[in-house]
């Protein structure tokens, strides 16, 4: 199934263009000071009154698109990654500078960090380049079909392809809401990660862009067509993206928990090897921490 460009207009367009009004920008990097003066989290998809939560915590989990239980995410032509990209591009989405929400990213900054490294060349450039390379060469080709084709090919090959962005950080927001008597999985925000593999010019990761998660299931995933999370044994019954995250059918790993410090829980530990077995350990005390709630 090819992603289908008009599908993602109609998506668009179809939620009033003053929609970005209505999100006010209440979060803050840790889990406190979320809720607006009606005390409601406005960056909640399904927004529950602070007075109804008797326990919270933020997480952040790093998902690898190329894990197998992930891949129906990154099913080729339909990167969620590469949707969201097209959609930026589009205007339908308005990325952020980091997880907090606060500060939106311009277009022109976005574009700028999804191109290669080192291939931020200039059009005047390359078509300077390929004058004084016809004139040195004249007398040997009349036409010097090679040089152009070569500048087209800079121009239209700066950008990485969409399956190269196969990290995501998740950040999500674990509540108990006491009328429901149940933890609720609160996902607030989804940043696209360049891997250090991908990034030669300093080999180190690179955080392309945040984007608000409920932005994305009001504006993109919902009701479209290309927002798929692919079915490979039924391919006439794949999920929308919003369900398979609803679902919670994205694995990832555990990186941070809401500290004083701001830590990641890898810079907590000497050894990456210990702070994996602690990762791992703080989401079982959190599975059997809503187990035990109501023993007493």
């Amino acid at each position: 199934m090819k992603k289908s460009t008009k599908a993602i207009l109609w998506t668009g367009l179809s939620v009033s263009l003053f929609s970005s009004l209505f999100m006010t920008s209440f979060s803050d990097a840790q889990e406190y000071g979320n809720y607006a003066d009606d005390g409601y989290n406005h960056n909640s998809v399904r927004p529950v009154h602070e007075s109804h939560i008797m326990y919270q915590k933020s997480l952040w989990h790093r998902v690898s698109l190329k894990e197998k239980q992930n891949r129906p995410f990154f099913a080729t032509e339909n990167e969620i990654t590469g949707l969201i990209i097209d959609a930026v591009k589009l205007g339908i989405i308005r990325p952020y500078q980091n997880d907090s929400l606060r500060t939106r990213m311009s277009q022109e900054d976005f574009l700028s960090n999804i191109l290669i490294p080192n291939q931020d060349v200039q059009y005047n450039d390359i078509e300077q380049t390929i004058f004084e390379q016809e004139q040195n060469w004249s007398n040997q080709w009349d036409n010097n079909e090679d040089w152009t084709t070569e500048g087209e090919e800079k121009i239209s090959n700066q950008e990485f392809y969409a399956n190269q962005f196969y990290t995501l950080e998740i950040k999500t927001n674990i509540f108990f809401d006491k009328t429901r008597s149940r933890m609720i999985n609160d996902i607030q925000t989804i940043s696209i990660i360049l891997p250090a593999e991908m990034n030669p010019a300093t080999g180190l990761e690179k955080t392309i862009a945040t984007f608000s998660y409920k932005e994305l299931v009001q504006n993109l995933f919902r009701d479209n067509n290309s927002a798929i999370y692919y079915n490979e044994k039924n391919n006439q019954a794949h999920r929308n993206l919003e369900e398979a995250f609803d679902l919670m059918l994205a694995n990832g790993n555990l990186i941070k928990y809401a500290n004083e410090q701001d830590e990641h829980i890898v810079d907590m530990y000497d050894e990456q090897r210990e702070a994996l077995l602690a990762a791992q350990n703080y989401q079982a005390n959190m599975i059997e921490y809503e187990s035990n709630l109501w023993e007493n």
